[in-house]
């Protein structure tokens, strides 16, 4: 099961970090929602190798038949696996773009909020706000723990439901 881990969760890794990479080298050129939806897309993506590796281990190793916990253990080892190698991955990405991407972040809040129509005094709290922000976001053991709880939402409930799809040997039957 490990050696699945590995496999699935690395792969899982790639196909998350490396559209984020691609993404953060153009930023300039793609609007924040559109690059969100890619992302989160991405993600999803990256996280059908959970549903692969379980029903390839129910096949294969387990004869046509695999539980709920142990396939769970599975799909949360490769969730764990590809979202280290996400956050690793936009590390890499904060790094070698050369931008102070929580500058833009909130400065797009920021101005976000003016068209809105906020009052002078609820910006200059938000301004605060952000300033903080920054200055924690400046912490990389904090930018890798906020990077995580981007993509481990995503994550779980792949495995969740592919643990529960897939332990009814019914469910896509091995040929």
């Amino acid at each position: 099961m490990l050696k699945k881990i590995l496999t699935y969760g690395a792969i899982a890794g790639l196909i998350a970090g490396a559209p984020m990479l691609a993404l953060t080298a153009w930023a300039d050129r793609i609007q924040p929602e559109l690059g969100m939806v890619i992302g989160y897309l991405t993600m999803l993506i990256a996280f059908s190798t959970v549903f692969v590796a379980i029903k390839r281990w129910r096949d294969v190793e387990g004869g046509g038949v695999v539980r709920f916990w142990p396939a769970l253990g599975m799909g949360l080892g490769i969730v764990a696996l590809g979202s280290l190698i996400y956050a690793i991955a936009w590390e890499i990405a904060l790094a070698t773009a050369g931008s102070d991407f929580m500058a833009e972040y909130a400065a797009g809040v920021i101005a976000e909020r003016k068209a809105q129509g906020a009052s002078a005094a609820e910006i200059a709290a938000l301004t605060a706000q952000m300033e903080s922000f920054r200055a924690q976001y400046a912490n990389p053991l904090f930018r890798f723990a906020i990077t995580l709880t981007e993509i481990l939402p995503v994550g779980l409930p792949v495995a969740l439901v592919s643990a529960g799809l897939l332990r009814n040997p019914r469910f896509l039957p091995a040929r």
